[in-house]
């Protein structure tokens, strides 16, 4: 029976929340492991990590088809996904990665789920939480200062020459005016002057770190291996020539940590890490991810964006690193967005059209086949809304079904674990089937040009991949750096299979561009930049942020 509808602030503010202590009773938690922020949340210690449940249990990814900008719904999905096998008897943990306040503020709301697929408390996980991502501005700070610092000593330089700094500040806001500044002017006390500017602290290779990171020695190890840039005399200098890494580290002590909430149904919820997908790689931490699966039988995560995002950098990267190996996946997919891929407008997405969903069904195909090209055949969840038609819903799952693929509907939004009972039913039988087995679509030892064009033309269908001369310029660099096997981190638009926002559905004959290069030596990634990425946000014309209160006695509306 469907549930009463409400925002999902008013949903999340009606729940009765348990405390944080029995949440975690479920996972076999002590109360004195716990480090409690209140009453319904908690750091857990990385002692809690057993490396023997890890392979033997359940990792299953949750992923999307190409998003309009609203997004389809993959953390919705992956809460009431986990409701589900719940509900179906099987000890499961939602992970997710942290919301950053700049989409918070912005455009696309929270990432705390939705409707009765909600993790709580929904106001604290999409404000300040614990407290993460304000100590990876500092520590990503501290570095900044210490490099001005040096510039100016006259007795420790190192002989960083301004003119080849790459390393930014970080604030998490939406903030364009800071995507290019000029920093040290008023005179030889206030430092030398040169150009700098604001990341957003998703982007921060700082958050990458934290999310690739195994322990605490591998944390310092990847923050002291930060490339700063080069000396007068062209040496390459690090964050460890700073001795940076200890105090960043110290910085990160707590924010290491992941953090254990709760779904709206009492369900474990761990919530860690908050790299965006589209300019870094968009999963939570490996910590986390490694944690849900030391403590559970299964483990849900959603990787950002679409397939060709998230999931690709998920499992090439991440899985690669962690030794990860997902059992199953799910792909996300909703009629508004099929809509839209077969040529509607905004103003038409929620317009029942078979014609068009049709026609759209071709970027659900590629984004299938691409799972299948990693040895994951995936299970595809129709998030439901309250347009789709039976029609548009039939057309799906015959063309699923032609491909050897199931696709459910998914009513976790509207009705949770009760809604979501025949999609947890699917996975069981995909991950008890055993027929799934993770391969990595390319061996990291690879050249870097031959890593991309393997990612442009399996995953994007691109004919091929194009370099400007900066990019040649940076590759050759990179070359020179010695870190040529690290993988690759695509910097493209989330709104196409090109780099070319304007090519929805499933584009052919087309060939990425590569503009430029960026590399995180300490994250342990190369970053190709496939057109003009914004790694600083601005806000859009009427940011969300205007339409949230709070009263008199801290209630919070407007938040989503």
């Amino acid at each position: 029976m469907t549930k009463k509808v409400g925002s999902d602030i008013e949903i999340a503010q009606a729940a009765q929340m348990q405390h944080i202590a029995t949440i975690a009773k479920r996972l076999n938690i002590s109360e004195d492991d716990l480090e409690l922020y209140g009453k319904y949340k908690a750091k857990l210690p990385l002692s809690l990590i057993n490396p023997n449940n890890i392979e033997k249990n359940n990792l299953v990814l949750v992923t999307a088809l190409t998003p309009t900008p609203a997004g389809e719904g993959k953390t919705t999905t992956s809460i009431g996904l986990t409701e589900g096998l719940n509900k179906i008897g099987k000890k499961t943990t939602v992970v997710l990665r942290e919301p950053s306040l700049g989409p918070v503020f912005g455009i696309k709301g929270g990432a705390a789920g939705g409707g009765y697929a909600q993790v709580v408390p929904m106001e604290d996980i999409n404000l300040h939480f614990t407290g993460d991502f304000s100590a990876i501005e500092k520590a990503n700070n501290l570095l900044s200062a210490l490099i001005d610092n040096n510039i100016q000593s006259k007795t420790k330089s190192l002989g960083i020459d301004p003119r080849t700094i790459g390393w930014k500040r970080v604030m998490d806001m939406n903030d364009r005016a800071l995507r290019d500044i000029v920093i040290g002017l008023g005179g030889t006390g206030n430092g030398i002057p040169r150009e700098d500017g604001f990341n957003i602290t998703p982007a921060s290779e700082v958050m990458a770190i934290l999310c690739m990171a195994e322990n605490f020695e591998d944390l310092k190890e990847r923050l002291g291996n930060i490339y700063i840039g080069l000396t007068f005399d062209k040496k390459p200098i690090y964050a460890r020539d700073l001795k940076a890494e200890n105090a960043m580290a110290i910085l990160l002590k707590d924010a290491i940590k992941p953090n254990l909430v709760q779904t709206l149904e009492g369900n474990p919820a761990i919530i860690h890490g908050g790299p965006f997908a589209n300019i870094a790689q968009g999963t939570n931490t490996i910590l986390a991810t490694k944690m849900g699966l030391s403590l559970s039988d299964y483990v849900v995560t959603e990787a950002g964006f679409g397939a060709d995002l998230g999931a690709e950098k998920f499992l090439n990267i991440k899985c690669v690193s962690g030794g990860l190996k997902p059992k199953a996946t799910v792909l996300v997919a909703t009629i508004r967005a099929l809509r839209h891929h077969g040529g509607a407008v905004k103003e038409e997405y929620n317009t029942a059209s078979p014609e068009r969903v049709s026609k759209g069904l071709e970027n659900l195909d590629k984004h299938i086949e691409n799972m299948q090209k990693f040895g994951l055949n995936p299970v595809v969840a129709i998030n439901a809304f309250p347009t789709d038609t039976a029609e548009e819903v039939e057309l799906i799952q015959k063309r699923c079904a032609d491909k050897g693929v199931k696709a459910i509907v998914a009513r976790g939004w509207a009705d949770g674990g009760e809604g979501m009972t025949d999609l947890a039913n699917a996975v069981v039988e995909i991950v008890e089937g055993g027929n799934n087995e993770f391969k990595p679509l390319y061996d990291w030892n690879k050249s870097v040009t031959e890593k991309i064009e393997t990612i442009a033309k399996e995953i994007y269908g691109a004919n091929g991949v194009e370099y400007s001369k900066k990019a040649l310029t940076d590759l050759k660099k990179i070359e020179d750096l010695g870190i040529g096997h690290l993988p690759i981190c695509m910097a493209k638009t989330q709104k196409s299979f090109s780099d070319n926002d304007k090519l929805v559905g499933r584009p052919t004959d087309f060939n990425v561009n590569v503009r430029e290069f960026e590399f995180a030596a300490g994250a342990g990634f190369i970053i190709p930049i496939l057109g003009v990425m914004m790694r600083m946000p601005g806000l859009p014309a009427t940011p969300a942020s205007e339409g949230m209160t709070i009263d008199n006695s801290g209630k919070i509306s407007g938040l989503s």
